[in-house]
């Protein structure tokens, strides 16, 4: 999300033989796939030569329809149209999809994108993204508009130039950020704060948050994110509380949740806080290693982390991997993203009740991570706002340069649960709650480093965890904007960042 929109774009169709549509006739995925308008030449990440073969932008598309009513969740909802009507794939690949509205209004399938594989590679298994290390949140994206600093990652140009939490974007190159009107302002702004091109160097003028101003040139970069930080040991009436932000499920979380987890146990933590807040989801295999580690062997011993449900044609076995649709054991032992060799045992803490910090930007694998548990009966506790909402995952799939993120399975918990896409709300919410968890409606205090146990959502959950019940007084963040209360919570805002992380992903 930023505060403007962009378009698709366009191709042509050159391959002498061309696939034929007839409405309700499906031939197999295979018959077109790696057919490409372009075709790679030479070999990917892994080493393995691309397989793409001259083709059409008509092959392609057809790919993306039998690959669709294949393996798409509501493959039935699709309504089947020419594909030769639709200028590009993207075009194409945006009504591969059903229309249907779940009850509260909002769309059935909100999580349907594209991204170039070379672009997933990078960022899946390294973390590395373009910009200045800061990710941001954009509390209003209309005049007057409000976008502030969630956190910044370390070491980079973000963390060096001073934006802590709490920081608000007034000017990028001269332009007032909170009251421009114009596309082009509104064009410089999007590029600037949300898509800078490495190498390029923007300035800022910022509002800082003791309330002075500071002026700073930042150049763009590719970072690497550190997805678990502020490891904490916090002492309470309740014993030894232990306290770590983890922000994404990507190949580095591995090897960092490792290291954090057999800290927390080396301290010998009674209870543990996880702030997911910003946590858009990514890979299940952390989701459940990291579920093993909370709930330790004893208690997920024999039961399922989730059981994956694809669509009709599929009853009984996985058709990406060909496996029987067995439920899916709690991961007990490293998987080898970063923490090598792979199949060694994991560090547990065997907790039998974790207090959760979450808000709209919570998402997919972190829902996971929250449904598994109770699947399994640890005591949840919620403390924040409502979770994006989405059970749904699926396994990228490439053709052609493209990697495709279509729906393709739901998953349940050992109880048979599954059904979430309103999300997760604590006690006290009202407007659209979803499923209600014990705990407390806060909104998000940016005027507090994450970790600080003066933090709102944080305190929240120590107070919560000594006395059962939520605090009174309200938290206010550095907008000055009230962010304690019930409800539909204002100011949650959304993060902008990679689609991709907003997603339940395995990979085959």
């Amino acid at each position: 999300m930023g505060v403007g929109g962009s378009g698709g774009g366009s191709g042509g169709d050159t391959a002498p033989t061309q696939p034929q549509w007839t409405e309700g006739e499906f031939e197999p995925a295979s018959t077109f796939a790696a057919q490409c308008e372009t075709p790679r030449t030479g070999f990917n990440a892994d080493g393995r030569r691309f397989p793409d073969q001259p083709g059409s932008l008509l092959h392609e598309k057809h790919w993306l329809r039998s690959f669709s009513h294949e393996l798409y969740l509501w493959f039935d909802e699709i309504i089947d149209q020419d594909p030769a009507l639709f200028e590009s794939t993207l075009d194409y690949f945006d009504v591969l999809k059903t229309q249907e509205l779940l009850p509260t209004g909002r769309p059935k399938d909100n999580f349907h994108f594209a991204i170039p594989t070379a672009e997933w590679e990078q960022q899946s298994q390294s973390g590395v993204t373009a910009g200045y290390g800061a990710r941001w949140v954009v509390l209003a994206a209309t005049v007057p508009r409000d976008v502030v600093v969630a956190f910044s990652e370390p070491n980079t140009p973000a963390s060096d130039s001073g934006l802590v939490r709490g920081t608000r974007v007034l000017e990028v190159d001269g332009i007032d950020v909170v009251n421009a009107s114009s596309q082009a302002d509104l064009a410089v702004i999007n590029e600037a704060i949300f898509r800078p091109a490495p190498g390029s160097s923007h300035t800022f003028t910022l509002a800082l948050p003791d309330d002075s101003q500071a002026i700073v040139t930042m150049t763009a970069g590719n970072f690497a994110s550190s997805p678990v930080q502020n490891v904490r040991f916090l002492t309470s009436a309740v014993g030894k509380v232990g306290y770590l932000t983890f922000n994404d499920h990507i190949g580095p979380a591995e090897r960092q949740l490792v290291d954090a987890i057999r800290d927390l146990r080396d301290e010998g933590v009674d209870e543990l806080i996880l702030d997911l807040r910003y946590n858009g989801g990514g890979f299940l295999t952390i989701a459940s290693q990291l579920a093993y580690m909370i709930a330790g062997s004893q208690a997920t011993e024999g039961r399922a982390f989730e059981t994956l449900r694809f669509n009709s044609k599929h009853p009984t076995r996985n058709p990406v991997t060909g496996e029987r649709l067995d439920p899916v054991p709690f991961r007990s032992t490293t998987a080898g993203f970063s923490a090598s060799p792979s199949g060694q045992p994991l560090p547990e803490l065997g907790l039998s009740r974790l207090v959760v910090l979450t808000g709209s930007n919570t998402c997919s694998a972190s829902e996971t991570i929250i449904n598994s548990l109770r699947g399994i009966d640890l005591e949840v506790i919620q403390i924040g706002a409502r979770t994006c909402g989405k059970p749904y995952g699926t396994y990228p799939t490439g053709n052609c340069g493209t990697t495709w993120f279509t729906t393709m399975f739901q998953g349940v918990n050992d109880a048979g649960f599954g059904d979430y896409p309103d999300g997760f709300s604590p006690s006290g919410s009202t407007g659209i709650v979803g499923v209600t968890l014990p705990g407390c409606a806060v909104g998000d205090d940016f005027s507090q480093p994450l970790g600080d146990e003066q933090e709102a959502r944080l305190a929240a959950g120590l107070a919560f965890l000594e006395t059962g019940s939520c605090p009174i007084a309200p938290a206010v963040a550095a907008s000055g904007r009230a962010r304690l209360g019930s409800g539909e919570l204002s100011g949650e805002g959304e993060m902008p960042g990679p689609e991709w992380l907003r997603n339940r992903i395995l990979l085959p």
